[in-house]
């Protein structure tokens, strides 16, 4: 089929334009614990379940499970997530992170408002 009319190739690129903007890319917890130096010092969002949390006054730390792994999140003033609550989270991984007298592995270290 081929297709003549240059307004419906119009509509058509516009509409791939609008569903792709529409696309959240998360990445895959799973995906940071193989390889966090392959994600290290890059913002980066991911998503999941929020568990674990303590802090005070905004700042904390609460563990995010997207069902591929699991990881720690550092928030400094971007407030503290209730457990069991969905959240997507953008950051960057870094590792050798302590926080509360607490040695941590790899990290996301939040950059943005959580979604």
């Amino acid at each position: 089929m081929v297709i003549r009319c240059p307004r419906l190739w119009l509509i058509l690129a516009v509409l791939a334009l609008l569903s792709a903007a529409g696309c959240n890319t998360y990445t895959s917890i799973g995906d940071i614990n193989r390889e966090p130096a392959r994600f290290s010092n890059k913002d980066i969002t991911i998503s999941g379940q929020a568990s674990n949390s303590f802090g005070a006054m905004g700042n904390g730390m609460f563990q995010v499970d997207d069902g591929t792994g699991s990881i720690w999140v550092v928030s400094q003033n971007f407030g503290i997530p209730g457990n069991g609550a969905k959240v997507a989270v953008t950051g960057r991984v870094q590792q050798g992170i302590s926080f509360g007298g607490r040695s941590y592995g790899t990290v996301l270290m939040q950059t943005q408002a959580r979604n």
